[in-house]
């Protein structure tokens, strides 16, 4: 079998996507789909049309044919299988099949074709393996931009930590004005976060409001520099790299790095807002007039020797709006539907309609949202889910220490689900008293030995398909089993159990549809085996 080439052309003639795979001029194959047309009879159940020179195997797409000019020597049946297993392909790449939808996927089917027929030969393919090939998802690609990421957050972080201890040198120098906020609002370090507040005409007294005292909603504050403590180091979203902390002549160097990521499009933040107790990652700023934030604690305790003691998922709904033309709307939600996840919407929302339309919105229509908020905003909906399922944990923990001789041989294995991706996953295993550092015989990922805390880290960057599964095998002098727990982890994933998505931001005032942005984040608060 040799194809000449393949191609989907309209029933005018037109030749929407071609492909040639054989040694041939281009206009000898343009005159063979051009004689195409006027040899199709109206009516005929025919596949095929022989000519003199060549073969036409073709097939009806709706108002389209897809065809396969070969020479006469090929075998008929195999030139049929081919057209069959093309005709699956197209739908997959092309939603609409006429001529305006053919044309905005052209490229993709061309290399899908390309992966079918090699050399004029059909190849031994299927169209899952197609969509692979022609997908190319690379584990290591996806590593390297991670990698690559925090580099430039951890870049992020030393700037922000030397903009913090400017601004508090700053501070010092002025402390003699006693006006407090409005200097530094004045040098563009301050920020007062409110409630609905005078314009929204929702009172900040009682319990049930947003600006209420009660930990659901948001309460007003004044965020500056004074308020730390005398000798609190400046908190940040992760530990600077080794070897690049505050040292001094270095401030051109590293202002040069800053300048080299702005080029590239990196947006750097220089208003610094020094975070109180344990440290989070640093957000992006905010570039959509609305942005909801979907985020899910996990806190998960395993028995070692299986089963599951606590399963416990909490998570909320946050919104933040940058403009007050923007804050009269509603959010449309859509969830899984798991019974097992209870969901809470905040006092102030209309829960009958929440309950019956899923759609989150003010008991008043005429009051708008917040706007302007820090953090996370404004608090819409919490839920929570407990449960004993251990085949929903999106991360299994096993651990078998044994001893022989004089020595304590520990295998760790980790598994995750299929449809769940971590990223940044550090497995914390507890090790007695020890000289020096385990001997790690075999490992799936990177390891370190704090020794101060006698604490072996098992890192891994990355879980997905390619390495669902990893196993950690280690040696020790020997010990009791019991002193390698309790076993701690820690990860993120962009999946989340409740799978809360924003289908759509309503507008209450008329106008067009102010645009939204969703982040999701499930992140572990305490995750052990014990």
């Amino acid at each position: 079998m040799v194809v000449l080439a393949a191609s989907i052309i309209s029933k005018s003639g037109k030749a929407l996507v071609s492909r040639q795979f054989v040694d041939m001029s281009r206009i000898r194959i343009e005159g063979y789909l051009a004689a195409f047309p006027k040899l199709v009879g109206i009516g005929k159940q025919h596949t095929y049309i022989e000519t003199e020179n060549v073969r036409y195997v073709y097939q009806p797409i709706e108002s389209l044919y897809l065809l396969l000019v070969t020479n006469k020597q090929s075998n008929i049946l195999e030139d049929l299988e081919t057209l069959r297993l093309l005709s699956k392909l197209v739908p997959e790449y092309s939603y609409s099949l006429d001529e305006e939808g053919i044309g905005r996927t052209a490229f993709e089917l061309i290399f899908a074709f390309d992966e079918v027929i090699s050399l004029g030969h059909k190849e031994n393919v299927t169209v899952t393996q197609v969509k692979q090939y022609c997908e190319m998802e690379s584990h290591e690609e996806r590593l390297h931009k991670l990698v690559l990421q925090n580099k430039i957050n951890e870049t992020k972080d030393v700037m922000k930590r030397k903009a913090s201890e400017i601004d508090k040198s700053k501070i010092e120098r002025n402390r003699g004005d006693k006006g407090g906020f409005m200097s530094l609002q004045s040098m563009g370090s301050g920020r007062i976060d409110t409630g609905f507040g005078s314009d929204s005409g929702i009172s900040n007294t009682g319990g049930s409001g947003f600006g209420s005292g009660s930990g659901f909603g948001l309460t007003p504050e004044v965020d500056t520099f004074s308020t730390k403590s005398k000798g609190r180091p400046a908190a940040s979203a992760t530990a600077p790299p080794k070897g690049l902390g505050m040292q001094l002549g270095k401030t051109q160097k590293t202002n040069q790095f800053l300048e080299s990521l702005k080029a590239e499009g990196e947006v750097i933040v220089e208003d610094v807002r020094p975070s109180v107790g344990q440290a989070k990652p640093a957000a992006a700023p905010l570039t959509d007039p609305v942005t909801l934030t979907v985020e899910e604690k996990i806190n998960v305790t395993l028995k070692r020797d299986g089963g599951v003691s606590n399963f416990v998922v909490q998570g909320t709904l946050s919104l933040q709006i940058l403009n007050q033309e923007d804050a009269f709307i509603q959010v449309q939600i859509e969830t899984s539907g798991n019974p097992a996840i209870l969901f809470k919407a905040h006092p102030n929302m209309n829960k009958e309609l929440f309950a019956n339309e899923n759609i989150l919105g003010l008991k008043d229509p005429n009051r708008p949202f917040p706007t302007g908020q820090g953090g996370d905003g404004v608090s819409l909906l919490r839920w929570r889910m407990q449960s004993t399922d251990e085949s929903i944990l999106p991360l299994t923990i096993n651990c078998w220490p044994s001893v022989s001789g004089g020595e304590t041989y520990v295998n760790i294995e980790y598994e995750t689900p299929a449809q769940i991706d971590l990223q940044n996953v550090v497995i914390s295993v507890p090790l007695p008293a020890l000289r020096e550092a385990p001997n790690v015989q075999q490992i799936d990922g990177e390891w370190r030995y704090d020794s101060r805390n006698s604490v072996l880290e098992w890192s891994v960057l990355l879980i997905d398909n390619s390495n669902r599964s990893g196993a950690l095998e280690f040696v020790v002098p020997a010990a009791d089993p019991s002193a390698f727990f309790p076993i701690s982890a820690q990860f993120t994933s962009s999946r989340t159990f409740s799978d809360v998505k924003v289908v759509n931001v309503l507008p209450l005032k008329g106008g067009a549809t102010p645009k939204h942005a969703q982040r999701t984040l499930l992140a572990t608060e305490t995750y052990q085996v014990v």
